[in-house]
C-alpha cells in the first residue's frame, strides 16, 4: 500500500505518494459550507486510492470545522454518495 498524504492548502487539497505530487482536489468556501469543484490525480498515480484519499481527508476536515459539504465536481459527488458515513 502507497503512503498516500493529504495536506490543505488555501483553495484546494493536495496529495502526494512518497513524497511525489499525486493529485488535488480544489474546493470554495462561503460560509457555513465548502463546496468541492474539482478533483485531478496523476495519471501516474491512478488506481492507486489518491482521489479517495482526498475525498475523504477534505470531508473530514470540512465537517470537523462544522461546516457542510457541497460536491460539484462528479468525482468527489460520487464518492461522497457511496460513503455518506464518511
Amino acid at each position: 500500500m502507497s503512503e498516500i498524504v493529504v495536506t490543505k492548502q488555501p483553495g484546494r487539497y493536495r496529495a502526494t505518494v512518497y513524497g511525489a505530487p499525486a493529485g488535488e482536489l480544489l474546493f470554495e468556501a462561503s460560509g457555513t459550507e465548502v463546496v468541492f469543484t474539482h478533483t485531478h490525480v496523476d495519471p501516474a498515480f491512478e488506481g492507486r486510492g489518491v482521489g479517495s484519499a482526498l475525498v475523504r481527508y477534505a470531508a473530514k476536515d470540512v465537517r470537523s470545522a462544522g461546516q457542510q459539504v457541497k460536491a460539484t465536481c462528479q468525482f468527489a459527488a460520487g464518492w461522497l454518495q457511496r460513503h455518506p458515513e464518511a
